[in-house]
Order: structure tokens, then C-alpha cells, then sequence
């Protein structure tokens, strides 16, 4: 049976639950393109996926608890193996840069999977890697069933990294398929 990876696609297109907004720049739109281009490969290399936002309009929830839940109760009833939420970073400080993950538990099997997707991005985007980090307050990471990451791919209040977002999706979702495929032995 094929490997089935669901990505979760960061916050709603509108609220409840939207995303961080810099330079002009909304981070569920930024996330939305990065998911589905990074699920074209995944499907394409015999990796089973699925999105939490199949289409821009998708709104999952009526507030933001439901909007979690939603897509947690969705990983969960697919029977998914892993669980990817793409989301950008935001700081006060627009020199903040970088790249980080955070998993349920430090030396857990979505930490092996959170190293591996940062190195891809790091080698694909040439953005730093700030770390993998335990948050298990997270209620994406707490509530689903198989090793779950949370990957803030970069800061949308960094005028350079918004603007690679932006305009270079692709490198993105080259950079956490690279780092699947190497989690999962394909490389």
C-alpha cells in the first residue's frame, strides 16, 4: 500500500481561523500554492495524498476550534501516515528568517520527518534552518493519530522570504517533498 501523507494547508481564506498577513502577502494563500504543488509531486512519486483545502474558497470550521478539528477528524478517519500543516512564520523584527518545525515530542518519528523536510527546504530555498522544536500545546500535533509537523517555511514579515514564497512556490514544495522522500528512503 502506498505511503498517505495529508496536508494541512495552514488556516482558513478568511476568518475564522485566517492566516498572518506581510508585505502585502496572506499567509493562507501562500500555504494553499505550496500545498497543492507539493502534493502534485508527492502523488506523482507514488506517495498517496491528501489536502486540507482542496480548492482557495475551501473554509473548514466555524471557529478556529473547529477549524483544527476539522482537519485533525480528517488525517484521522483517512487513516493517513503522516500529517504535514504548512504554515509561515511572522515577527515583529522583519530580519526574523529562517525555517522551523515543531512536532508533539523531541526525539519522536515527526521529528526524524520535521529534520529531514527543514534540510530539504534549507538545500532548496537556502533559507537558515532555526530547529525543530516540541509544542505540544499544538492542537494539530496533539490530536492526530500518526507523527504529525507543523513547518513554518519562512517569515511573511521577511520582505526576502515573502517575496521567495511568493514567487518561487515551487522551491518550497521541492524542499518538503525532498525531504519526505529522504524520511521515507526514496532518494
Amino acid at each position: 500500500m502506498p505511503t498517505k501523507i495529508y496536508i494541512d494547508q495552514g488556516h482558513n481564506p478568511r476568518n475564522p481561523n485566517a492566516g498572518a498577513e506581510g508585505n502585502g502577502l496572506r499567509e493562507q494563500d501562500i500555504v494553499y500554492d505550496i500545498g497543492v504543488r507539493l502534493a502534485d509531486i508527492l502523488n506523482a512519486n507514488g506517495i498517496e495524498t491528501r489536502l486540507s483545502r482542496p480548492t482557495p474558497e475551501t473554509q473548514l470550521g466555524t471557529s478556529n476550534a473547529t477549524s483544527l478539528a476539522a482537519r485533525v477528524n480528517e488525517a484521522n478517519s483517512w487513516g493517513a501516515d503522516y500529517f504535514i500543516s504548512l504554515h509561515t512564520n511572522a515577527a515583529d523584527a522583519p530580519s526574523a528568517e529562517g525555517s522551523e518545525a515543531y512536532v508533539y515530542r523531541r526525539g519522536s518519528v515527526a521529528a526524524e520527518l520535521a529534520r529531514n523536510i527543514l534540510e530539504g527546504l534549507n538545500d532548496s530555498t537556502g533559507l537558515p534552518t532555526r530547529g525543530v522544536f516540541a509544542r505540544p500545546s499544538l492542537y494539530v500535533l496533539r490530536k492526530t493519530r500518526m507523527p504529525a509537523v507543523l513547518v513554518e517555511l519562512g517569515f511573511i514579515t521577511n520582505p526576502y522570504e515573502a517575496s521567495l514564497m511568493s514567487t518561487r512556490p515551487d522551491l518550497f514544495a521541492e524542499g518538503v517533498a525532498n525531504g519526505v522522500f529522504n524520511f521515507l528512503g526514496l532518494a
